[in-house]
């Protein structure tokens, strides 16, 4: 174990148990090039081991390997934050709070609390789009309207109603021993306009798009090279099929059903980046998908606070 970082989760839990080698990993993810005060961005700084943080010559201001990521005032040890990280990226249907904090050691809102920071940092930020054969779906959480409470129904029909909508685009592998890749993302609606809109941000112009035979999805010939296969008919017409996409779903769906149980709208897009995050990393080892989310921790901060009422400013004054 001195020679190698870990390849499970009980190596992981051994090795990241030494404070030091979780702040000089994560420190290393983050300046490769030496450490970089994240205030001025002056190099010349001075660890000082009492305190466990760093002086900045220039500005004079202290600073850990904490701030400007997700961990940033967190009183959890790395090594907490690391253990968690590990079990959320390697849990192929996802870990609920009770579960994390059984294992290290905190409360279930705290769990919960650290698992919501923890799926930001797997959110997916590039802007890069999708070429070549794309697939494109969508699908619908939450509960059946019948089994709510009367006072929540929305009694305005059946099926889809008082549900979430996600939206998914996945590229099919252009090479062979590549994996196809997929992005997601929260929308109002099924309309023309919003899926047609959602398709361009994602997709190259000129691309093959594959869909089913949803009306919103007619009109893709002036931009792209569409084709549809009408589910009622058949599954699959040669290579006209959504099949990949749809195994991307089932896979969403039993992580949301079958972990999770639970969750409220404002919080989805989270839990669907995390499912997206675990499917494109799928080729990879526990610890390759580890480090990549540790390399993306940097630049992204969710409060309490944040997480509990940023949906208010949504709701429409009583």
């Amino acid at each position: 174990m001195e020679n190698r970082l870990p390849q499970n989760l009980i190596e992981a839990i051994r090795y990241y148990t030494d404070k030091d080698v979780c702040r000089n990993l994560l420190a290393s993810l983050r300046w490769p090039d030496g450490v970089t005060c994240p205030h001025c961005q002056g190099k010349e700084v001075a660890f000082v081991q009492s305190v466990q943080r760093w002086n900045c010559k220039n500005c004079r201001k202290q600073f850990s390997v904490k701030v400007g990521t997700i961990f940033e005032e967190s009183p959890i040890g790395l090594d907490k934050w690391f253990a968690a990280l590990w079990m959320l990226t390697n849990a192929k249907n996802g870990i609920s709070s009770c579960e994390i904090a059984r294992a290290i050691g905190v409360t279930q809102k705290t769990a919960w609390f650290i698992l919501h920071r923890l799926r930001l940092a797997l959110k997916n930020g590039t802007v890069e789009k999708f070429a070549g054969t794309v697939e494109v779906d969508e699908t619908y959480v939450g509960g059946k309207e019948k089994n709510k409470h009367a006072d929540k129904k929305q009694n305005k029909g059946r099926g889809t109603v008082g549900k979430s909508i996600v939206f998914g685009v996945l590229q099919r592998a252009q090479e062979k021993g590549e994996a196809s890749q997929v992005r997601v993302k929260v929308i109002q609606d099924t309309t023309q306009e919003t899926l047609h809109g959602e398709i361009k941000q994602a997709v190259e112009e000129g691309s093959e798009v594959m869909t089913d035979a949803h009306k919103s999805y007619q009109g893709l010939d002036e931009h792209y090279a569409h084709a549809f296969v009408d589910h009622a008919i058949a599954y699959a017409e040669g290579r006209v099929y959504t099949n990949g996409v749809e195994n991307f779903w089932n896979l969403f769906d039993r992580t949301m059903n079958g972990t999770y149980t639970f969750c409220l709208p404002q919080h989805l897009l989270r839990y669907a980046d995390e499912q997206a995050y675990r499917f494109n990393q799928r080729k990879g080892t526990d610890l390759t998908r580890f480090l990549l989310a540790l390399q993306q921790v940097v630049g992204k901060r969710l409060t309490y606070e944040e997480l509990t009422t940023s949906h208010l400013e949504f709701l429409e004054p009583i």
